[in-house]
């Protein structure tokens, strides 16, 4: 599902313009952006939460030239879905192999 098919969707469940239904998704996503961009998480109760995980320093290699770098720690925005949501997945969804 892309973020067209969301627009749609709503739209036609709320029987609001789908430029409107646009600018609300889009100003959504920005603030979640934001929050995340300034070190706050996002909760969303029933959903999930957008979080900032941090990632430890670590010693990688570069293959072709045979040398060690050091990746240095750095955060990641990460998305943890609530147990409800989860359930809701585990329950309704056939598993596909």
């Amino acid at each position: 599902m892309t973020k067209a098919d969301i627009v749609a969707k709503i739209s036609e469940k709320l029987g609001l313009e789908k430029n409107d239904v646009q600018a609300t998704v889009e100003s959504f996503m920005e603030e979640v952006k934001n929050s995340l961009e300034e070190g706050d998480n996002v909760y969303l109760r029933g959903f999930g939460s957008f979080i900032i995980k941090t990632r430890a320093e670590k010693t990688g290699r570069n293959i072709s030239k045979n040398t060690t770098i050091k990746i240095p720690a750095h955060n990641i925005p990460a998305f943890k879905p609530a147990k409800v949501f989860v359930e809701g997945v585990k329950t309704k969804t056939e598993v596909t192999v």
